[in-house]
């Protein structure tokens, strides 16, 4: 199997938990797959792309640039599949190959969680409450900072819910 050093996707380096590279076999054609586990954060920032340009460094020293199209896999971890067409296979002769009939297929979810990835990178999204308080508390909420809101509410849920989880 071959091991993936590096990826940089346009021109930016991108953290890959784990990853498969790979010749995918149909009757018509040969294409270059990759799959990489990355962070929520990646899989959102490129969900709408359909090509990127792709630099991948292999543990060999063999670098591979390619525009590839992005396939975002739902379900699992985050995870991108990106591919392109292969007009002559013979410098990818060492790559696995998977033909269309094949039930196997790399399992790059193995042995990594949710948990691990968003220790390196944690998504941040916006949320909206509708609360019922007191005029006082309003008034107090209305005269803060919105990062200092957030700093709190972070902290306080956190506690709860380490309280809650222990």
């Amino acid at each position: 199997m071959v091991g993936i050093k590096t990826i940089k996707i346009d021109g930016e380096g991108i953290h890959v938990f784990k990853s498969a590279i790979y010749i995918f076999e149909s009757s018509s054609r040969f294409t270059l797959e990759l799959d990489i586990i990355v962070s929520e954060v990646t899989v959102k920032k490129y969900r709408k792309i359909e090509n990127l340009i792709m630099e991948i460094e292999l543990e060999d020293g063999r670098n591979i640039n390619s525009i590839m199209h992005v396939k975002i896999l739902s379900g699992g971890l985050p995870q991108l599949n990106l591919f392109c067409e292969l007009n002559d296979i013979q410098e990818y002769e060492d790559f696995d190959r998977v033909n269309e009939n094949d039930s196997w297929f790399p399992n790059i979810e193995e042995g990594i969680t949710i948990e691990e990835i968003r220790k390196v990178e944690m998504p941040i999204e916006e949320v909206s409450l509708k609360l019922k308080l007191p005029i006082d508390q309003v008034e107090w909420l209305k005269i803060q900072k919105k990062a200092t809101l957030n700093e709190m509410f972070q902290e306080f849920i956190y506690d709860i819910w380490k309280k809650q989880n222990s």
